[in-house]
Parts: structure tokens; sequence; C-alpha cells
């Protein structure tokens, strides 16, 4: 897919710049930079899944309840 973007001359020369520092095209490194976002979004999705349905799973304790008692005392 092509993509336009519209920025002003100097932020592009700069980019540039830092690219080429990087070893990279401008175009390499904004897409590098898409690719990262995009899966920062997957990433997040996925993390907000997971707390979802750990919030929704009933604990397996089977009613045991910490008790410090028992938990310091020494063999």
């Amino acid at each position: 897919m092509n993509i336009t973007l519209s920025i002003d001359e100097r932020v592009a020369e700069q980019a540039r710049q830092a690219a080429q520092a990087m070893g990279k095209s401008l175009n390499q490194a904004v897409r590098d930079y898409l690719e990262q976002l995009a899966g920062a979004q997957r990433l997040a999705s996925e993390i907000a899944a997971f707390e979802a349905s750990a919030r929704q799973t009933p604990g397996r304790l089977g009613g045991w309840r910490f008790d410090r008692d028992e938990a310091n005392r020494r063999a």
C-alpha cells in the first residue's frame, strides 16, 4: 500500500538524516515505525483481553485463605 504524507520539508530532511544515521532510508524507517505501532496496538488489545478474562475467572483456591500464623510457623 502506498501512503502520501504532508510534512514540512525541514522535518523531512531531518528525518531523512536520522534514518541515514540508522543505516535506513526514510521510507524504511517510516515502515518500521508503522509496523511497531501496529504491533503495539495488537499487544495492548491482547493484554486488555487477558485482564478482562482474569477478572472474570473465579479463584480456584477452594475457600482457602491466607493464614498469617501458618505462614510464619517454622518447621
